[in-house]
């Protein structure tokens, strides 16, 4: 029993401290972000481009994004010129059906959304990257859009911003 919780604490304490060599910090959530170098991200409004998408869901995506990197990290949100840049649009917001039954009839809906990502590191320009992200959500067509529409796009920006996020500070 001793020698089980000894190696526990060693393998605890080793971790540790290879988690915090030269600033680098590691996550639970896969971020790898140097917090001596990278302090603040800004992250500027996404406009839509995308036809008969709700008005509010611009705000609702950039807010989304915004607020993983302030639940997920330290950094330090700022209004432009951040370590870490994110700009885009809202490309794409569609509905279409899916699981087409026998009769022809769909089963399922899906709702889509797309956006294009610019993201730039000013601490390590090898992870810029220019992106489509693409997420769905489906529901039953035998409900209207609008019914279930908040609810759905919250879901989407959820699987969107978490996307992103791994793409531009996750270590995957």
């Amino acid at each position: 029993m001793k020698a089980t919780l000894r190696n526990l604490f060693m393998a605890v304490l080793v971790s540790s401290s290879l988690i915090s060599c030269k600033g680098v910090q590691f996550t639970f959530n896969g971020a790898v972000l140097d917090y001596d170098k990278v302090k603040t991200i800004s992250v500027e409004v996404f406009p839509n481009y995308a036809p008969l998408a709700q008005p509010t869901l611009s705000q609702d995506f950039t807010e989304a994004l915004r607020d993983i990197f302030l639940t997920q990290t330290r950094l330090d949100l700022v209004k432009n010129n951040g370590d870490l840049q994110f700009s885009g649009k809202i490309e794409q917001y569609r509905t279409a059906p899916v699981g087409i039954q026998a009769d022809e009839v769909a089963a399922q809906n899906r709702l889509t959304i797309t956006v294009f990502v610019k993201f730039v590191n000013r601490t390590d320009e090898t992870r810029n990257f220019e992106k489509r992200f693409t997420q769905y959500a489906d529901y039953n067509s035998t409900r209207q859009l609008n019914e279930v529409e908040a609810t759905l796009i919250e879901e989407i920006n959820e699987l969107l911003v978490q996307e992103i996020f791994n793409a531009s500070v996750g270590d995957w």
